[in-house]
This record gives structure tokens, sequence and C-alpha cells, in this order.
């Protein structure tokens, strides 16, 4: 009988393929999870920036607030972090 014939090798190369190609797939999804997340951590942190120099500028403008309050509110739209606060 030829290797080629034996239905438990077929099996079992079909079972591997499967199962290598599964890991492979599974590995590459995770890596591309993990990279989004990160992207998208850092354009949190961008927007943060953005609408603590436009309520920095607003409040400027309107008068209100002294420079301390101010500076209290761009160290917390600078520091933090979506990340930090699921973890709380």
């Amino acid at each position: 009988m030829s290797l080629l014939r034996n239905p438990l090798l077929l099996l079992g190369l079909n079972l591997s393929a499967i199962a290598s190609s599964t890991y492979l797939l599974r590995s590459h999804h995770i890596y591309n999870l993990e990279e989004h997340e990160a992207r998208m951590d850092e354009l949190e942190g961008t927007l943060r920036g953005h609408i603590g120099l436009i309520e920095e500028a607003l409040d400027r403008l309107e008068g209100k607030g002294t420079e301390a309050d101010r500076n209290k509110k761009m160290n917390e739209y600078y520091g933090k972090r979506g990340r930090d606060e699921k973890s709380k």
C-alpha cells in the first residue's frame, strides 16, 4: 500500500496543516490587536492634548481661571490615558 493512500496518514497531515495554520493566524491576529491598541492609545493622547489646548485658549479668551488652574487642567489631559482608567 502506498503512503499516499494511507487514510490515517492523510488525516494526520490534514489535521496538522489545519492546526499549524490556525496557530499562525491566531498569533498574527494577536499581534495586530496589540498594534491597534497602541495606535489608539497614541491617538487618544493626541486628542486629549488638543482638547486641552483648545480649552486653555477658550479660558484665556473668556478670562476664566488662573494660570494654576490651566496648568492643572493640562496635566490632567496630558497625563490621563484610557488604559490607566480601565485598570482602576
